[in-house]
């Protein structure tokens, strides 16, 4: 592989947006391990997890002997496993040898990672110091870093979902409209045919078409769609990320003739001064969300052994992450509103929605009872009685109803539950004689050990 340049190895491996600590920490250092790197075939992207988890591991070692000067090594150690962790995505962008295996063993590996030296970093700080908030804390690092990417990937899954439901549906419309427009079409044509047709007829007859028979206009023939054209859907989120510098509306007006959907507008509404702060992090690469799993990774297991604050660290960065979630959470509920705004643009719900069928009213039990008697005539006129299929349960006829029980009188016989004839004055429970029984007392005599 011939030499690149850092330059091109940056354009060419680093992302378009990262995050502010990637950005600022890791990349001018992976770039140039990465020149280096790229020239040995036997480096893949899979060996660099591999080796980035080992070094992860080692960092958790030093982690848990607890003392001032391993704290240090431990905390250099985790940022150059960070590092590793850079390259093999960066590797593989470059080589373009990338698989499928190979993205989920990298998000798995880090995982194991976090875990390892969360539990190792805050167990030997507990068994230096006996202090239960230490495990406390562990328990929150590994759930917040649970929670974090978890919820990520679930909102990305949804915004995907989204996205694909518009264009489905968008897709619908314009087939639907392509076909009024073919149906409109054929129409004008075959009036058109018929006119012809009339004239000709009236040609051969030696009439003037002018002056007998008035002719009629036809319809405007509507544009028809190019024959391989398909709708175009186009989201404001990926024109905002393609041109950083630019407004939204700007974009919206020379987007061409695709439709623009635009799914966070309400909360670039509530807040327009994001607009400028977003266009103002990017231009540097920096995303908008300043506190993800990355920089809450890297307080609690760099910023914090190095300066000797862990469990402060822990707590400040556990705050300000949640506090993004919270905000990503309510964006991301913004943005099903949008959704729902959309949806309803492009297929509008029908007008009977909420409404009771018409079939529900009819019958005379339905119907308002007149102040003055009618006619029978008007009656059955005015009310008619329902059909089955109107109300199955409705009966217009009163029904028998059974016999009330009558008691058996005496002398009589009857038919009991069991089902045999009793005569009525049987008694239904006899006595049930009780034996007395006195109780003697025998004495205790010492012998073969038996009562005598």
């Amino acid at each position: 592989m011939r030499k690149l340049s850092v330059r091109a190895v940056q354009k060419l491996t680093c992302k378009k947006r990262d995050a502010w600590w990637t950005v600022l920490l890791v990349d001018p250092v992976a770039t140039r391990m990465l020149c280096w790197l790229a020239r040995f075939r036997f480096v893949t992207p899979n060996r660099v997890t591999w080796a980035a988890l080992f070094v992860g591991l080692g960092s958790a070692g030093l982690f848990l002997r607890g003392d001032r000067m391993s704290l240090i090594i431990g905390a250099a150690l985790y940022h150059l496993s960070f590092i590793l962790d850079c390259i093999d995505g960066k590797l593989a962008r470059l080589k373009g040898n990338g698989s499928v295996f190979g993205g989920w063993l990298d998000y798995v590996f880090d995982r194991i990672r976090v875990l390892f030296c969360a539990l190792a970093l805050m167990g030997g700080q507990y068994l230096r110091t006996h202090e239960a908030y230490f495990l406390l804390a562990a328990l929150v690092v590994v759930f917040l870093d649970m929670l974090r990417y978890v919820d990520a990937l679930q909102i990305y899954k949804m915004r995907m979902s989204m996205r694909t439901k518009i264009e489905k549906v968008t897709a619908e419309r314009k087939a639907a409209e392509a076909k009024a427009a073919a149906e409109q079409a054929a129409k004008t044509e075959q009036f058109e045919q018929t006119q012809r047709l009339l004239r000709a007829r009236q040609v051969q007859q030696g009439l003037q078409a002018r002056h007998q028979t008035p002719q009629s206009r036809p319809a405007p023939q509507q544009a028809q769609p190019a024959a391989g054209a398909e709708p175009k859907v186009v989201f404001m989120e990926d024109l905002l990320r393609e041109n950083p510098g630019i407004e939204a509306d700007v974009l919206k007006q020379h987007a061409g003739t695709g439709e623009v959907v635009d799914l966070h507008a309400q909360f670039r509404g509530r807040f327009p001064w994001y607009t400028r702060v977003r266009q103002a992090l990017l231009r540097s690469r920096i995303r908008p969300h300043l506190i993800s799993g990355i920089e809450f990774q890297m307080f609690i297991f760099i910023v914090g052994p190095l300066i000797g604050q862990i469990l402060w660290t822990t707590a400040v960065s556990a705050v300000l992450l949640g506090l993004f979630e919270l905000v990503i959470m309510y964006k991301f509920w913004l943005s099903t509103r949008d959704f729902t705004r959309v949806m309803d643009d492009l297929a509008p719900a029908p007008q009977t929605v909420g409404t009771v069928a018409d079939h529900l009213f009819a019958g005379r039990h339905r119907g308002r009872v007149p102040a003055e008697p009618l006619p029978p005539a008007d009656v059955e006129e005015r009310f008619p009685a329902p059909q089955p299929y109107e109300d199955p349960g409705f009966h217009p006829y009163p029904q028998p109803e059974p016999e009330p029980y009558q008691q058996p009188q005496a002398g009589y016989t009857y038919v009991s539950p069991l089902g045999s004839y009793v005569p009525a004055d049987h008694q239904a429970t006899q006595p049930i004689p009780v034996q007395v029984v006195q109780r003697v007392e025998q004495p205790w005599t010492e012998g073969d050990g038996r009562l005598r």
